[in-house]
């Protein structure tokens, strides 16, 4: 079982270390979430992800109903968001404390990625997504 938590520790939860794809995501919108050159993530089943500690921090941000993503209201930390019509999350990386087993496979979105950014490792590049 796998660890996470907001960066004020107001939120935590466990995922089992049971990802199913991973990738490093260069897009404009996940470069901008997170102020960084990129956002790694891992996808699992929605049901396999229990928020712990917290739940009532929690803040929803998109329809509940629909696609939404779930962040911590204290600190705004990004927990999850959903895919496949709900039945999916995607987990930040770097909200996990403890190291998933499956590394980011890919990286996504390289025609948008930051320029002033050099991605030096053998990994697949994809120009958009790699589902296109």
């Amino acid at each position: 079982m796998l660890r996470g938590r907001c960066a004020c520790n107001a939120v935590a939860y466990e995922v089992p270390d049971e990802f199913v794809v991973a990738f490093n995501c260069h897009c404009s919108n996940c470069r901008a979430t997170t102020g960084s050159a990129f956002l790694p993530w891992g996808e699992i089943e929605r049901e396999k992800l229990r928020v712990t500690a917290g739940a009532g921090s929690l803040l929803v941000e998109g329809d509940a109903d629909a696609h939404h993503a779930m962040r911590c209201g204290e600190c705004w930390s990004c927990l999850y968001w959903t895919v496949r019509d709900g039945t999916c999350v995607r987990v930040p990386y770097g909200t996990l404390v403890d190291e998933p087993a499956l590394k980011p496979t890919a990286h996504m979105f390289v025609a948008s990625k930051a320029p002033w950014y050099e991605i030096l490792d053998d990994l697949p590049r994809h120009d958009g997504s790699p589902w296109s």
